[in-house]
């Protein structure tokens, strides 16, 4: 299978020291050889880099450890092919515009013999994971075709579809429109949230440790989602099969399917 990786975070940050790790379960302490890929939301939009080498040998993985870009929703992926050509067109993450805003979404599982009906998203390659996320989108626009509805809407919307699509097989995934990060856990999903007092971290993957508390500061809130946990010394959180979790400034929203109290509460409880 495919391994996925996220931050979501209250500020612009690098992902830099987690990716460091992630990228070795390409080719060296994983078997997923097929290609990666990583999507930064910034203010500006969102930057897409996917490549068809293994994450271990691909020099655009090298140049994005010595050079992290920083965004406040990043989106990564390395792949394990089970369905489709390893080709350019079916490296995750895939990205479409939906109500004025570009979405990102990596998955990791195997969906069988999963053929969505036709709907207003189309997939360019041939990949189980593109078709689902245009059927995901789809049936997003179908649903609300006058714009992104309010929070617990799109949550309540987003885990029915889910759902009907886990159907077919596994279905863990990660979906980001920039301002928030959507998770959905079939087998494998975990997260760590990162925040005052930060302490020290080391890589299961390689022999890389880093002090938070020399790089953030005291309001800094990061999430970090990954298949597997990525450190050997920071309190991962396993999901539930069948979870939905959504992430927000850099913490888990503790209901998002409850519908929003009012603007100044939602900030005050979150940011």
């Amino acid at each position: 299978m495919c391994q996925l990786l996220a931050m979501n975070s209250s500020k612009p940050a690098a992902l830099g020291f987690s990716f460091a790790g992630f990228a070795e379960r390409g080719g060296r302490t994983g078997e997923h050889k097929d290609g990666w890929g990583i999507a930064f939301h910034t203010d500006t939009g969102c930057r897409l880099i996917t490549d068809h080498l293994a994450s271990i040998d691909s020099p655009l993985a090298a140049e994005l450890k010595r050079q992290p870009i920083k965004a406040r929703n990043i989106v990564a992926h390395i792949r394990k092919a089970t369905q489709g050509r390893v080709a350019l067109e079916n490296s995750h993450p895939f990205a479409r515009r939906l109500w004025g805003q570009t979405w990102s979404f990596a998955h990791n599982g195997d969906l069988g013999q999963f053929a969505p009906p036709p709907g207003a998203y189309h997939p360019a390659g041939d990949t189980d994971s593109e078709k689902a996320f245009c059927h995901l989108l789809s049936g997003l626009l179908q649903r609300f075709p006058h714009g992104q509805p309010a929070r617990h809407l799109l949550y309540a919307a987003l885990l029915e579809l889910a759902g009907a699509v886990a159907a077919h097989g596994s279905f863990n995934f990660l979906l980001s429109n920039g301002a928030l990060m959507f998770a959905h856990c079939s087998t494998s999903l975990h997260y760590v949230l990162r925040a005052y007092p930060f302490s020290v971290a080391r890589l299961i993957d390689c022999d890389l440790s880093i002090d938070f508390r020399q790089h953030n500061h005291l309001d800094d809130r990061i999430a970090v989602i990954a298949t597997a946990p990525l450190t050997s010394d920071e309190p991962w959180q396993a999901f539930a099969p069948g979870e939905l979790r959504l992430f927000v400034a850099g913490q888990a929203v503790a209901s998002p399917a409850a519908p929003e109290p009012s603007t100044r509460r939602l900030r005050f409880a979150i940011c």
